[in-house]
């Protein structure tokens, strides 16, 4: 009787020491997943297939199909991971100073962020119509963006609705972009098209 009550419990162990082994390794080929998407969009990359992503994790296929079809878990993974790697950029404060100073510094600093995110961005832009987390993730995006806009020129905030309309479209992603992409400007040539034309809008206002 003994014996048997050992035996069940040292199976009952070796059950749970096998499942935690799964687990453990099924955490680590997400991450290895999750690492090698971030890696590949960062590289220009910018859809992926399961057999690069699969090459770079040193993962089965298999086992990227599987974690791909938690698509929106795996872009929440890739905006959290995203974020750590922009974090100083996000968290730098106004500096106490003039309006034309404040405009500068907070287009260098929209130049910084946009600079790292932009192969993430151009990315989920192909996938958002399809992934209900890519569009609730742009609409906070969004909205942050404004925020920082007033946090950073309050001038803008208390501006004719025009003025503040045409000030958030010049400090997004869409303007940079475009000057970079379809215009073709180095990023100090954007960097000075974005801030002049802030400044000069400020002073219409």
């Amino acid at each position: 009787m003994a014996a048997g009550i050992k035996l069940a419990v040292r199976s009952a162990a070796s059950i749970v020491e096998s499942e935690d082994g799964r687990v453990r390794r099924g955490v680590r080929s997400r991450a290895a997943i999750v690492s090698a998407l971030f890696d590949l969009i960062g590289e220009g990359v910018m859809r992926p297939t399961a057999q690069q992503v699969a090459e770079r994790a040193k993962v089965n296929i298999r086992t990227v199909f599987r974690h791909f079809s938690e698509i929106d878990s795996l872009y929440a993974e890739l905006d959290a991971h995203l974020y750590q790697e922009v974090r100083a950029v996000l968290d730098l404060e106004p500096p106490n100073a003039g309006v034309n100073q404040r405009a500068d510094a907070m287009v260098q600093q929209r130049c910084a962020l946009y600079e790292k995110v932009a192969p993430y961005r151009r990315s989920a832009d192909r996938f958002r119509w399809r992934s209900e987390f890519l569009q609730k993730a742009r609409n906070v995006m969004v909205k942050e963006e404004r925020r920082l806009l007033y946090e950073w020129l309050p001038e803008v905030k208390s501006a004719p609705a025009p003025v503040r309309n045409a000030a958030e479209l010049l400090m997004s992603f869409e303007a940079w972009n475009r000057l970079r992409s379809d215009q073709d400007l180095g990023r100090e040539a954007a960097r000075a098209a974005m801030s002049g034309a802030l400044k000069a809008l400020l002073r219409s206002r």
